[in-house]
């Protein structure tokens, strides 16, 4: 009898969940990023399991799995090629997400929001370890630069770094707590996914119109679920036509050379998707200015759930409109300055980006006050 129960609770929640989920009926393509999201959690989830069973988390033979995978395996290049690139389209996904969360004006759904952000960090500590773990030139110069810039947090920080690598150097120890923590981490995450839905549903979601309260609303299924499958197939389609054909399009060259800690690369940078953060932190002349400055990159988007408005959309505000596009392309130059060496003139424009970058949320929502406040 309480199985019955247990069971009609499950299946009626998630029909509720899913299925007669009131949702505006005019959201957009835009509104699907989130859905597509979901769809590449699944993939990363499957395919790193899939590789788990035959990599080998030590520094001798690190390298030589990842090949192992790629030749003997049977299907391993197709697993390793869709996780790879799976973490690019996450990445996109997720800025193309929070774009539209801050042109929509998502943040003034606080909780929602701060899981949001919450589940950005996870993700960039779960790449940042899963770039590390082929063992590359690449991951270990790259594990090196960054885990050392921790050393920089006053009392504790050398004593951080080191119960990080496990050592006084990057070595066998710092692999394999990276390789557990890569494991374990996108589980966390799924926790915290859990509860951006929970708080999603429980406050709705917008409209490109901006409205508030808005009563013509729709069922989820099947109106939404169709859209959401149309994103599904073009999605797949240019993601199995990279990893098929062009599958090392954004992989650094340099990490098919095995790990030598004796033998520097000429200019180590992370991925495509931390150039921004790196970019920000190479700015700053200061270390510890520059290491505040990388994870304030990241929380500075908490600032705009200060934001008060009773509008849901930029497009009642021409001048931060015009102001949110220049930011796009702000921040699609760090990630250009990010891929440079750290010399004339890129340090300089570096700077400049980095300023407006941090200027742009503050001017956010002090313009929406003074607009509203005028416009009174």
């Amino acid at each position: 009898m309480n199985y019955l129960f247990l069971r009609k609770t499950f299946f009626s929640k998630l029909n509720h969940f899913i299925i007669d989920l009131s949702s505006p009926s005019n959201i957009s393509y835009m509104w699907g990023f989130g859905s597509l999201l979901g769809i590449v959690l699944m993939i990363q989830t499957v395919t790193g399991l899939f590789l788990t069973f035959h990599y080998a988390a030590h520094v001798s033979i690190a390298f030589d799995s990842v090949i192992h995978i790629l030749r003997d395996v049977n299907s391993g290049w197709l697993i390793r090629f869709m996780h790879i690139n799976g973490a690019s389209f996450f990445f996109v996904f997720i800025y193309i997400h929070i774009g539209r969360g801050i042109f929509y004006f998502s943040f003034k759904k606080i909780f929602v929001w701060s899981s949001g952000v919450a589940i950005l960090l996870l993700l960039m500590m779960v790449a940042f370890m899963g770039y590390i773990l082929p063992w590359g030139q690449m991951s270990f110069w790259g594990a090196t630069v960054i885990t050392n810039l921790l050393s920089s947090l006053p009392i504790w920080g050398e004593d951080i770094v080191f119960w990080i690598w496990g050592g006084f150097s990057v070595n066998n120890a710092t692999l394999n707590r990276f390789f557990s923590f890569h494991f374990l981490f996108p589980f966390v995450m799924l926790i915290f996914v859990f509860f951006h839905l929970i708080f999603l549903h429980g406050a709705g979601s917008g409209n490109p119109l901006g409205i508030s309260g808005s009563y013509d609303k729709v069922f989820f299924y099947p109106y939404f679920l169709v859209k959401d499958f149309v994103g599904f197939l073009f999605f797949f389609m240019v993601y199995f036509y990279i990893v098929f054909f062009n599958p090392l399009l954004l992989v650094d060259s340099e990490n098919f050379l095995m790990a030598d800690s004796l033998v520097t690369p000429v200019h180590i940078q992370p991925e495509w998707y931390y150039l921004f953060a790196y970019a920000i932190l190479r700015s700053i002349p200061n270390k510890l200015g520059g290491v505040l400055a990388l994870f304030l990159s990241i929380l500075i988007l908490l600032v705009l759930c200060f934001v008060v408005s009773k509008f849901n959309t930029l497009k009642f505000y021409p001048v931060l409109e015009s102001f949110y596009w220049v930011f796009i392309c702000v921040v699609g130059l760090l990630m250009w300055i990010g891929a440079n060496q750290v010399e004339y003139p890129f340090y300089g424009v570096g700077q400049a980006l980095t300023c407006f970058f941090f200027f742009f949320f503050f001017f956010f929502v002090y313009f929406v006050k003074f607009w509203d406040f005028i416009m009174n």
